[in-house]
């Protein structure tokens, strides 16, 4: 089992900095970063932004502290950052699980 964090970002600078980071402190075996056109409402306003979506990969023993890590450092005020639980193929969660030891 391995856990999936997303994260949207302002931008692709951003979400590549907080994938660094945590790849630095080995809280996370791997980030993915996708462009994302977002909509909601924020202060009463409709919001439509030019977001980057971050996915970190970890295990379910690293996820706590990665999402942690996540809301403090994000530059958002009120960052959005879910943790799924997601099953793999055995080779990669091997690989995965040695990344984040």
């Amino acid at each position: 089992m391995l856990v999936l964090l997303y994260s949207p970002c302002p931008s692709k600078k951003s979400a590549q900095k907080l994938a660094r980071h945590l790849l630095s402190k080995k809280l996370i075996a791997c980030a993915n970063i996708y462009p994302s056109a977002s909509l909601y409402n924020w202060k009463g306003k409709l919001q439509s932004e030019k977001e980057f979506i971050l996915i970190a990969k970890t295990t379910p023993a690293k996820a706590k502290k990665a999402k942690a890590e996540l809301e403090k450092l994000h530059s958002y005020e009120i960052p959005c950052v879910l943790a799924l639980p997601a099953s793999s193929n055995e080779k990669y969660e091997k690989w995965a699980k040695a990344q984040v030891h």
